[in-house]
């Protein structure tokens, strides 16, 4: 069983129905009992820790495997709950930003990281977070074909990239969300983001090509100088919960320092001034 303290009241599913320790890692997450809520919080070290099975949200790579209708790229998107008290939980908090213009919509979501348990007992991060672009064309005055959209996923690579980017750079991405499988090669995403012509801000261009569905779309979308300043902030402060930072910086205590002389390069230990 897992090495976590639960409570009577908020059973978990898991552990009534005789899966292994490492089929309960897999389909439930970690939620810290705290009397906050955060949508990025990290585990603290006088809280104590319970199991909720959870409905996993995929990456598009996954989406687009069970859904041939929609084209995805690839990644896990777990959603992450904390709990305000003993069997009681507060709802989900979604948050994103969107960009409306003439011929289509943008609309900028954080996916959170995934954190798995180590036998020590201590946690590691699984995969890594991402930001979840969403295309919607037009479909009259003031609407938008989100049946329609596309989307494309930054990783914490890609935002460092979009986030240096100069005001006269250009930059492309390009993504194949069934590399390494038998589809490989069928679906083509190529994300371009050019500046504009007079300089006031940059065009952000999705060009998907899937020949499963015999579908060849582009939706573009220009964003200004003031927009992009925005966006860039946001992936400016969301970037470190992106790499799960925030959880290790909750996690620090001042006996941590301690444990240097015990530690071992499994675990990160091997500083190079304790040689």
């Amino acid at each position: 069983m897992l090495p976590l303290n639960l409570s009577p009241g908020n059973p978990n599913p898991c552990l009534y129905q005789s899966l292994s320790s490492a089929e309960c890692i897999k389909n439930c997450s970690l939620i810290p009992r705290t009397s906050s809520l955060s949508l990025f919080g990290g585990f603290s070290r006088k809280s104590r820790l319970a199991v909720k099975c959870r409905q996993s949200e995929y990456y598009d790579q996954q989406r687009f495997s069970s859904n041939r209708s929609s084209s995805t790229d690839a990644t896990y998107a777990p959603s992450r709950t904390v709990s305000s008290g003993v069997g009681e939980l507060p709802p989900k908090v979604f948050v994103g930003h969107s960009i409306y213009k003439g011929k289509a919509a943008l609309t900028v979501e954080p996916r959170a990281p995934e954190f798995g348990a180590l036998d020590s007992g201590a946690f590691k991060i699984a995969k890594e977070g991402f930001v979840l672009l969403q295309f919607a064309p037009a479909a009259g005055v003031r609407q938008y074909d989100w049946s329609r959209k596309q989307v494309f996923s930054l990783s914490v690579t890609e935002i460092g990239t979009l986030i240096s980017l100069g005001a006269r750079d250009s930059l492309e991405f390009f993504h194949d969300p069934n590399k390494g499988r038998s589809d490989e090669g069928k679906v083509r995403k190529v994300l371009k983001v050019e500046p504009l012509p007079d300089g006031s801000g940059h065009f952000f261009n999705l060009s998907v090509q899937n020949k499963l569905l015999n579908m060849d779309e582009s939706i573009y979308i220009p964003v200004t100088r003031a927009e992009y300043t925005v966006l860039i902030s946001a992936f400016n402060y969301i970037l470190p919960y992106l790499l799960g930072w925030h959880a290790f910086a909750n996690s620090i205590a001042p006996e941590d320092t301690s444990r240097a002389n015990n530690a071992t390069p499994r675990y990160g230990g091997d500083y190079e001034w304790s040689r």
